[in-house]
């Protein structure tokens, strides 16, 4: 198998539809020293290189006039180190692919994300994250990279390696692309286990004053708040002996597909072609939802099918200042004339010592608000991140946004660190694009 390279211009967009762009050739290499080769090419042509994944992100970051590089012939396991508990896989594999060939053998990864159609590399380059007492994001469990920079050598790092490998390490878990183009990443994996998710609506009042203990003692916490009412859907994942209870076909088909997908998807219409309906439909949606508890392997129970499409933003703020930053949320909302129908996600995640990673360094929160795909979402996304940037929030590095590098160096303390690295790494800006120049600086 050979890499194929395109030349027709065509339009490349995003899962959300917010971003479109036009790159002058794509590549899908089959391997990465064609991978190498191209970004060798891409040098010597006076063009740009961005590899794309399956473009969930809502923001820029995958955008490209110059060379796209389409990873989809880097899929597939390398390597299972059980000695280390270990895997080691290619970039383009998407997370989906990942945890049905981890579970056949017997492995799972300790946390993930609510969805698991992106590709390894865009998911843990951007900082994708579930939720969790303990354990943190995807990029957390990464124990070992390997990237191509961009003088088309290829670099491996790891925690273990020389000073310079592991600063590279703290940086390219999440390197939004920077630093190089990720080719293979080596996870942390354990035995497959069984999480209890018990899934049961509770008042936002209720969550919020009781917040400190719903986190403290569920090993993953989150819950949806809609807007216009005063009610929440809350989900306790907890790590179980078993036996093994899985949704029923039928409960799952009402529950994931016709309500939280078909039923959904028909109100996100209503609520667009009327806005006046929205706060009904709310209080209705926020009702249909019952109580339930199953008991499955951890990507059965982490993930679900989203087939709404919308546009996101999120923020990871200090999780002691999550309730006052959702209290100030809802105030804005009941006071602003905004109706919006789809809900507010809450999550947590533990400090780590990733360089740009939202949690880096501090426990975090994450509040994410939404819109439909094709509604006008700047008004209130303009009005939540007033919020958020109050309490030195910092957003999803895939999520819209308007932040920038000043901003950024104000609130990740290790800023400079990666800066500096990008500098050595990239000094020609040869990964560098519109989203990279503002949210690193020039």
């Amino acid at each position: 198998m050979s890499s194929t390279t395109s030349g027709t211009n065509a339009t490349w967009r995003n899962w959300g539809g917010n971003v479109a762009a036009r790159p002058a050739r794509e590549v899908t290499p089959a391997s990465v020293d064609e991978l190498a080769e191209a970004v060798r090419r891409a040098a010597e042509d006076g063009l740009r290189v961005k590899a794309v994944g399956t473009g969930h992100s809502f923001t820029s970051i995958a955008a490209t006039d110059g060379v796209l590089i389409r990873p989809q012939l880097l899929t597939g396991i390398r390597n299972i180190d059980r000695d280390n508990m270990t895997v080691t896989v290619e970039a383009g594999t998407p997370l989906k692919r990942l945890n049905l060939a981890l579970a056949r053998e017997g492995l799972s990864l300790t946390n993930m994300g609510d969805i698991m159609e992106q590709t390894v590399s865009g998911a843990t380059s951007t900082g994708t994250h579930g939720t969790g007492r303990e354990s943190a994001s995807i990029a957390a469990q990464i124990k070992g990279l390997e990237l191509v920079t961009a003088d088309g050598s290829v670099l491996t790092c790891s925690e273990k390696g020389t000073e310079e490998e592991r600063a590279l390490f703290a940086a390219a878990r999440i390197g939004l692309g920077a630093l190089g183009i990720v080719t293979a990443i080596t996870f942390a994996v354990e035995p497959v286990f069984l999480l209890t998710a018990r899934e049961e609506p509770m008042p936002l009042d209720k969550v919020l004053a009781d917040f400190d203990e719903l986190w403290a003692e569920n090993e993953h916490f989150e819950f949806y708040w809609f807007p216009h009412t005063g009610s929440t859907n809350t989900k306790r994942n907890n790590r179980s002996a078993g036996p093994r209870e899985p949704v029923s076909r039928v409960s799952s088909w009402i529950e994931d597909e016709f309500l939280s997908n078909g039923v959904f998807q028909v109100a996100q219409w209503v609520g667009r072609a009327a806005p006046a309906t929205i706060p009904t439909i709310a209080r209705v949606s926020s009702k249909a939802l019952s109580a339930r508890t199953y008991t499955d392997i951890p990507y059965k129970v982490f993930t679900s099918p989203r087939r709404v499409r919308f546009v996101e933003m999120e923020y990871a703020v200090p999780r002691e200042a999550v309730t006052e930053t959702l209290r100030e949320l809802k105030a804005m909302l009941d006071r602003s004339g905004l109706r919006i129908s789809f809900p507010v996600e809450v999550r947590t995640a533990p400090a780590d010592d990733i360089t740009l990673s939202t949690a880096s360094g501090r426990d975090s929160a994450y509040i994410a608000v939404h819109m439909v795909k094709g509604a006008p979402y700047q008004g209130y996304f303009t009005a939540a991140e007033r919020i958020f940037t109050a309490h030195e929030g910092r957003p999803h590095w895939g999520k819209v946004h308007t932040r920038d590098a000043e901003y950024f160096a104000g609130v990740y303390p290790r800023f400079g660190e990666f800066t500096a690295l990008r500098d050595r790494l990239d000094p020609d800006r040869l990964f560098q694009n519109d989203y990279l120049r503002r949210v690193l600086g020039s």
